[in-house]
């Protein structure tokens, strides 16, 4: 067996996993966050009709905020699978 192939092959199964576990820890933050701002939105709407509106703007731009950590682990896991 070729050990250049089989070094190259462990190279990109390391790649696979670590830009697998970048994703997946990565999305965690994120979908806990967008997921109690708009509970806790739906609640405040429940509570006072008349501040839906208002409400609906700041959970959209909190969760616009939010969804960066996520964009940011997709970037890094490109990063490792495309340029180590």
């Amino acid at each position: 067996m070729d050990f250049t192939m089989l070094s190259e092959a462990i190279k990109v199964m390391g790649k696979a996993i670590g830009a697998g576990l970048c994703m997946g820890i990565g999305a965690i933050g994120p979908g806990v966050g967008e997921g109690n701002a708009v509970g806790k939105a739906l609640e405040g709407m429940a509570r006072q009709p008349e501040a839906a509106g208002n409400l609906r703007t700041t959970m959209i731009l909190g969760c616009a905020i939010t969804e960066t950590t996520g964009i940011y682990s997709l970037l890094i896991a490109f990063l490792i699978l495309f340029t180590l």
